[in-house]
């Protein structure tokens, strides 16, 4: 018997613009790169599938500009897609296509059952509430209102991303970059999603800070068992992580496979230089 997919993502597509005849089809000879030059429509995301398993690390990698950040925010309900379904297996959701639920449900959905960590901190956090407020907010927005126990799930977050506690009632503007993505890792943890996106999270970090957030990522999968989607530009970022990798290019998944499989035998042209400037 097959393992179900916890989420199912089918055909997604964003487009800016009406479309035309020509570039409806979504024939990529037809565009210059996701660009239609006739009717002036960009293709940010177009036809895009995948699944993601239980505990699996996902990693989606492209250069700037391939629709892998406009995806991840489609799935987190910051833009509407232009078509597409998306599965999550949970009760009460299961067949239902969440892009076509109400605006309330998505909250719902957004706030107990996903996390996000964005590439810029100012997107996820806000910047003058306490790094305790900012994990207290998350969990009001899904419901709780215990204020003491709030104050407990957000100590204990923060010590597990190696904040210091007496720094937890100080705000996320005076923290350092690394510190930033940390405090927002906690506040996405806070209500145990099954599912963590996590945008472009070492972009702008110095290589030291880097290397502590992936592995604080990587001990917090194997500890909480979280399933990750994980978007980055850079493929050693995706070698460290990701069990599976999808490669974009010009809002397209060109290349999808086991990441050992995709570093050791990469087919599309592209994939083969990303890997080749890993050398």
């Amino acid at each position: 018997m097959f393992e179900q997919p916890l989420l199912q993502v089918k055909n997604v597509t964003k487009k800016y613009g009406a479309g035309c005849q020509k570039c409806m089809s979504y024939c990529s000879t037809k565009l210059i790169k996701n660009y239609c030059s006739t009717c002036r429509t960009v293709y940010a995301c177009r036809n895009v599938s995948f699944d993601l398993y239980t505990g699996e690390i996902l990693g989606i990698v492209g250069e700037s500009g391939s629709g892998k950040s406009t995806l991840m925010q489609c799935l987190y309900f910051d833009v509407e897609p232009s078509s597409g379904i998306m599965y999550f297996d949970h009760p009460g959701l299961k067949e239902k296509n969440l892009f076509h639920l109400s605006a309330q449900q998505k909250r719902l959905i957004r706030h107990k059952k996903f996390g996000m960590v964005y590439q810029n901190p100012i997107h996820g956090l806000k910047m003058h509430y306490s790094a305790i407020s900012n994990i207290g907010e998350k969990l009001i927005a899904a419901g709780d209102r215990n204020v003491a126990k709030m104050e407990s799930i957000g100590n204990m977050l923060l010590r597990e991303v190696e904040i210091p506690v007496f720094r937890s009632k100080e705000k996320p503007l005076h923290f350092s970059g690394g510190m930033q993505q940390r405090v927002q890792i906690a506040k996405a943890l806070s209500n145990n999603p099954p599912i963590l996106f996590l945008d472009e999270i070492t972009t702008g970090l110095d290589l030291s800070v880097q290397a502590n957030v992936l592995d604080l990522i990587k001990n917090i999968q194997m500890e909480y068992g979280v399933s990750m989607i994980v978007v980055s530009h850079d493929l050693a970022v995706i070698r460290m992580l990701a069990d599976r990798t999808l490669v974009m290019l010009d809002g397209e998944v060109i290349e999808e496979g086991l990441t050992d499989q995709i570093l050791e035998d990469p087919q599309h042209l592209y994939t083969q230089q990303l890997v080749y400037s890993l050398i």
